[in-house]
C-alpha cells in the first residue's frame, strides 16, 4: 500500500504517522507540501494532527484553503482513501468532505491524555478489524475537539452508520463522564456516505506499540493495509 501524507506550515505529527504507515505498509509515505497543485499516484491520503497555520482563524480553516487541497477533494470525491486525525479531522470539516465542525472544548483547556473509546462501526476500510463495540484506548491532544453538527445531519449520521468511534466512560458506556471536550453524542471519528474518508480526533497512530503506550490504533492500520494492498 502505496501512502502520502499533506504537510501544512504547523503540522507537527507527520513524523508519527509516518513511524505507524511505514510499520503496517512496509513503504514510506511519501510526503506532500501544501502548496503543492497535484497529489502522487497512492492508496490512501492522509492529514495528519497538529497545528496548521497556527490555527489562526480557526483550526483547520487556513488549512482548506490551500491549493493541494483542491487536488485532495478531487480524489476524495473519486474515492481515493483520506484519513484526517486530529488537525487533519478538523480540516476535513472546513472543506466539506465531512459534515459538522470541531470547537474549542467546553472547558476551554487543552486535552493531551489516553481516553477510551468505542468502535461504533467495523463496515469500512478503516475498521473492520476491530469488533463492534470493542472498547480502545486511544491518546488525545487538541483544543479545538468538541464535535458539532445540527439534529439532522446527526440522525442521518446515525441512520447510515457513519459514527465511526466515540468517547466512552472506563465501562464501555457513553455519557458525560466519558465524554472529554463536549462533542455531541460523544461523537469521535465520523465517516463520510462513501466510507472511504474517515476523520477522528484521537491519536490512532500514537497507540501503535505497547512500548509506547497501547497497541489499540494497530487495527486501524492493519485494516487500511488489508484493505489497498
Amino acid at each position: 500500500m502505496k501512502s502520502a501524507i499533506i504537510i501544512f506550515p504547523g503540522t507537527n505529527r507527520d513524523s508519527d504517522m509516518v513511524m505507524a504507515l511505514e510499520k503496517f505498509s512496509g513503504i514510506p509515505p511519501k510526503k506532500v507540501w501544501y502548496n503543492e497543485s497535484k497529489l502522487p499516484a497512492v492508496d490512501l491520503f492522509v492529514l495528519a494532527g497538529g497545528f496548521a497555520y497556527g490555527d489562526y482563524l480557526r483550526a483547520g480553516a487556513m488549512a482548506a484553503r490551500a491549493p493541494v487541497i483542491r487536488a485532495l477533494a478531487d480524489r476524495a470525491t473519486k474515492g481515493a482513501a483520506v484519513l484526517g486525525v486530529c488537525n487533519g479531522f478538523q480540516i476535513l470539516t472546513e472543506i466539506g468532505l465531512l459534515p459538522g465542525a470541531l470547537m474549542r472544548n467546553t472547558e476551554l483547556k487543552f486535552i493531551c491524555r489516553n481516553l477510551d473509546v468505542r468502535v461504533e462501526e467495523t463496515d469500512s476500510i478503516f475498521t473492520k478489524k476491530y469488533q463492534s463495540g470493542q472498547k480502545l484506548s486511544f491518546p488525545v491532544a487538541h483544543n479545538d475537539g468538541n464535535y458539532f453538527a445540527d439534529k439532522a445531519t446527526l440522525d442521518q449520521l446515525e441512520e447510515q452508520n457513519r459514527i465511526a468511534f466515540r468517547y466512552v466512560n472506563t465501562a464501555g458506556q457513553i455519557g458525560p463522564d466519558g465524554n472529554p471536550n463536549g462533542s455531541v453524542r460523544n461523537i469521535a471519528g465520523i465517516l463520510n456516505k462513501k466510507k472511504n474518508v474517515l476523520g477522528l480526533m484521537p491519536h490512532p497512530e500514537n497507540a501503535t506499540d505497547p512500548e509506547l503506550g497501547g497497541s489499540d490504533g494497530c487495527g486501524l492500520f492493519q485494516s487500511i493495509v488489508e484493505h489497498l494492498s
